[in-house]
């Protein structure tokens, strides 16, 4: 019995013993806990290191390369062309500009070298009855076009078609018929070309273009808004003035302009009708119809007197561009029309043009008509057909408004057949309206816009330096500037699609980086296993062995 009892007492031992050795339980695999961090935490704080060592470096050369390429890619200097069409009202003009990128901005070469331009006649109005002309008159241009521009340049060339006063003056049918025989062939063309660049731009857009390209070739533009100089043109259908004005303006008048970190506040205004041109033809319908004072008296004697042409000229009335409502009268008085060309009654007549409505006037101050005009401030270029007639009469740039005077007086005094046999080369049309533009010019600076004879701030120029004083030009440089101050915002996007088979090399190393990165830090990382220790009555985590 004591025997049993004692074999009983030592299985129970050995059963004890095995039931106190550890038994090893798996629980939650891949749980850390502060034993294996105090053991493990140098080798991961290393390893934890070198994964954000490789990081930094492959991020290090992403950065480099956009900024560096960047860098580079903006001071890189790159030679470009743009195309603007002028669509003036007695002719379109293609203007082809070569220019370079420096620094990211462009540099402009306005001279015979940078500057390739051709003109066609007649402008594009003349096709209000042939819409389909108006297109076709473009081709001889764009033919210019291509043989200025390198052939391997001509998809990325831009070219752009801006209309002035002469459709201005035309119905909205008519303009858009016209345009889009435009659009149509620029569409077909072998330059970049989208249909809203193919515009009538307004009478101010004109006059702010015109002093834009003035203030760059004077050097003006980007510095002190009072130093700059302002423009008056004398186009064929209409007349702009624009210039920095202090003057609170009402907010049709007002117009801003940004260049570099320069804001311009400026006075643009455009008068049509008012062009040399149309002016003269306005002139010829009033005469008819009796619409001047200075007629009256001739026209109640049966006589009808124009003051704006030599005498000895002979009317061919057909040929005057009239109103309907005026095609009746002129045959009535074609037998009584006579020529006697007087510049004091001429320039009344301008005058009276100029004035013309003037009693609706409902601001301060009206020079010309009813519209709103500062007072001029500064010094003024007059471009344009100021410039034409001073060239015809041979007059100095400054002070040139009492030399014309003098010689419009002798011009329009002279004979007819004497003025032919002494300026021979020119057609008689132009000969003809000479008389007629002195007088004008006169009425509308010093009669109207206030100029004295002897004022010196207002120049008479169609160029400066080199640069002709073209509002197409002074358009370009605006459009231009605008483009790239766009790409300097979105340089980045542009480093990609300048040279993007060196931008995916480096982001292809980026991401083995990156990868190599990964695979490290999990080939680093331990393969855990949470038991639980009976012994020792815990939680313990144990590291499994990799082989």
């Amino acid at each position: 019995m004591r025997r049993l009892n004692a074999r009983a007492r030592v299985h129970s031992k050995r059963k004890a013993d095995v039931v106190m050795d550890p038994i090893k339980l798996q629980i939650r695999p891949g749980t850390r806990s502060n034993l294996f961090s105090r053991n493990s935490s140098s080798k991961h704080s290393k390893s934890s290191l070198f994964i954000f060592a490789l990081i930094s470096i492959s991020f290090a050369l992403l950065l480099c390369y956009l900024l560096v390429f960047g860098r580079s890619s903006r001071n890189s200097v790159k030679r470009k062309y743009g195309i603007v069409i002028d669509g003036g009202s007695t002719g379109t003009r293609i203007h082809v500009i070569e220019y370079r990128v420096e620094n990211g901005n462009a540099v402009y070469d306005f001279g015979k070298d940078g500057l390739a331009s051709m003109r066609v006649n007649p402008g594009l109005s003349a096709f209000a009855e042939d819409s389909d002309g108006a297109g076709g008159s473009l081709k001889e241009l764009l033919e210019f076009g291509k043989g200025r521009v390198p052939k391997e340049l001509w998809g990325q060339t831009e070219i752009r078609l801006m209309a002035t006063a002469g459709l201005r003056l035309l119905e909205s049918e008519l303009r858009d018929r016209i345009m889009e025989s435009c659009r149509r062939v620029l569409r077909s063309s072998v330059f970049k070309f989208r249909d809203e660049w193919a515009s009538i731009i307004t009478g101010a857009d004109e006059g702010i273009y015109a002093w834009v390209v003035a203030n760059y070739a004077l050097g003006t533009l980007g510095g002190d808004p009072l130093q700059t100089t302002g423009i008056i043109e004398l186009g064929g259908a209409s007349a702009q003035v624009t210039f920095v004005s202090s003057e609170s303006m009402p907010p049709e008048f007002s117009h801003s302009v940004g260049f570099g970190n320069i804001t311009y506040n400026l006075y643009s205004h455009s008068f049509l009708h008012f062009g040399q041109n149309v002016a003269f033809d306005s002139l010829r319908e009033a005469l008819l119809l009796g619409d001047l004072n200075l007629v009256t008296e001739s026209l109640e004697k049966g006589i009808l007197i124009d003051p704006c042409t030599p005498k000895g000229y002979s009317h061919n009335v057909e040929s005057w561009k009239l109103s309907p409502g005026s095609l009746d009268t002129k045959n009535r008085y074609l037998a009584t029309l006579q020529s006697k060309g007087n510049f004091s009654e001429c320039r009344n007549a301008a005058l009276m043009l100029l004035q013309k409505g003037k009693e609706k006037c409902s601001y301060q101050s009206c020079h010309i008509g009813s519209t709103f005009i500062p007072k001029l401030r500064g010094k003024f270029l007059a471009t344009e057909n100021f410039f034409y007639t001073s060239k015809f009469f041979d007059l100095a740039p400054r002070s040139f408004l009492s030399e014309l005077m003098m010689a419009g007086q002798q011009f329009c005094g002279e004979d007819w057949l004497e003025l032919k046999k002494k300026y021979r080369s020119l057609k008689e049309e132009d000969l003809l309206r000479y008389c007629f533009s002195s007088a004008y010019i006169v009425a509308l600076l010093h009669d109207s816009l206030g100029v004295s004879f002897d004022d010196e701030r207002i120049g008479v120029s169609n160029q400066v330096g080199n640069i002709p004083l073209d509002w197409a030009l002074g358009a370009f440089i605006l459009q231009s500037t605008a483009k790239f101050d766009l790409e300097h915002a979105h340089w980045i996007a542009n480093i990609i699609s300048n040279d993007p088979p060196t931008l995916l090399s480096i982001i292809a190393i980026f991401l083995v980086l990156m990868f190599a990165a990964w695979s490290v830090s999990k080939w680093r990382k331990p393969q855990l296993k949470t038991i639980y220790d009976l012994e020792k009555g815990r939680y313990i985590v144990t590291r499994v062995n990799r082989y």
